[in-house]
């Protein structure tokens, strides 16, 4: 996919969780750090189809490298700042092959 810095037109918020001394999650960080980003809804095969269905949106939210984002994992949510939309991060995140950019597949409509 060639991205361009112009379609970056979604303030996201990256969310943090806090774990107390047993490894049990307590909360959020939220607010970790924000960025621009773009996020890009997937539509087709029978498991994006099935989650729609299921009320979840599946999404890849791309982010400018380098970036705080690249320590994310999946114990991590985002979220769309302008939508009050919460994400839960589903896969680790990924540089494109020019290097110039991180790709997070995330779902909403999840319990995060």
């Amino acid at each position: 996919m060639a991205m361009r810095a112009g379609k970056l037109k979604d303030r996201i918020s990256f969310d943090q969780p806090t774990y107390d001394g047993d490894g049990l999650r307590v909360g959020w960080n939220e607010g970790a750090f924000e960025c621009w980003a773009a996020i890009r809804y997937l539509r087709g095969g029978e498991t994006v189809q099935a989650a729609r269905l299921a009320g979840r949106q599946p999404a890849v939210i791309t982010v400018r490298l380098p970036s705080d984002a690249e320590d994310v994992t999946t114990d991590w949510k985002l979220r769309d700042l302008g939508l009050d939309r919460e994400y839960a991060v589903t896969a680790p995140p990924v540089s494109t092959d020019d290097g110039k950019w991180l790709e997070i597949t995330c779902e909403s409509g999840v319990a995060v």
